[in-house]
């Protein structure tokens, strides 16, 4: 693992948070700790990408892992269905190698926002 959490700034923290819950919600992350102005997404109790209020900065990349390019696909749906605007629709991206596989939204604060597989594709 790379990252341990992220933290991004919002402009309004109960949309972020709908949009996010259904978005993230075929990879199976949702809200593991929340707090009166934060909130913390993740898997198994362990929260790893956090939203604030705050707004106003420059837009942040999130890359969340998918364990099979269906998953990416769904994400990709949900987040749309969410609000969220397309930035990149699911397919292979061989310029990062040959294997990826990843769909990009933006939130509704511009924050873009991946779901990616880096595994190929299995009969």
């Amino acid at each position: 693992m790379i990252l341990d959490h992220i933290v991004i700034a919002v402009s309004d923290l109960a949309a972020s948070k709908r949009f996010y819950e259904l978005a993230l919600a075929p990879l199976n992350i949702a809200v593991v700790l929340e707090f009166p102005h934060t909130l913390g997404f993740g898997q198994q109790g362990k929260p790893e990408f956090w939203l604030r209020p705050g707004g106003g900065a420059e837009p942040t990349h999130v890359a969340f892992s998918a364990p099979d390019r269906a998953t990416v696909d769904a994400f990709h749906a949900a987040a749309l269905a969410a609000g969220g605007r397309d930035n990149g629709a699911p397919g292979v991206r061989e310029i990062y190698h040959p294997t990826y596989y990843g769909a990009f939204v933006l939130d509704p604060d511009g924050h873009n926002i991946e779901a990616v597989c880096h595994e190929a594709v299995t009969s």
